[in-house]
């Protein structure tokens, strides 16, 4: 286990999914039926190669062994390289479900 999880692990509820090409953060919501992905980071030489798909996968087969039907994930706008992360929310088959200033929230069913 990583520094960055160990940290997580002390400070919030937070769990992760490490790998040598990057990692994902996510949690369990309150309602028990809904997991949200807080960030996906993938090494710049395993972009566009499947390895945020690999990291959502492996989080939503935890969150539907754990009786999970929604996921969530969300862009701030205003944060560097926010449109490919727009991207890849839209490619893995995630839809708008609300939207503010410097925030954007979008969900699947899973």
């Amino acid at each position: 286990m990583s520094q960055y999880a160990d940290y997580l692990k002390e400070r919030s509820n937070d769990l992760i999914i490490e790998g040598p090409e990057g990692f994902a953060t996510y949690r369990y919501l309150d309602n028990k039926k809904t997991v949200y992905i807080v960030d996906i980071y993938t090494v710049p030489d395993f972009r566009q190669k499947g390895q945020a798909s690999w990291l959502a996968d492996a989080i939503v087969k935890e969150a539907k062994d754990r009786g999970c039907t929604e996921l969530i994930g969300s862009v701030v706008p205003s944060m560097k390289n926010s449109t490919a992360s727009l991207k890849v929310l839209l490619g893995y088959g995630m839809s708008l479900a609300s939207a503010a200033s410097d925030f954007i929230l979008f969900r699947k069913e899973i």
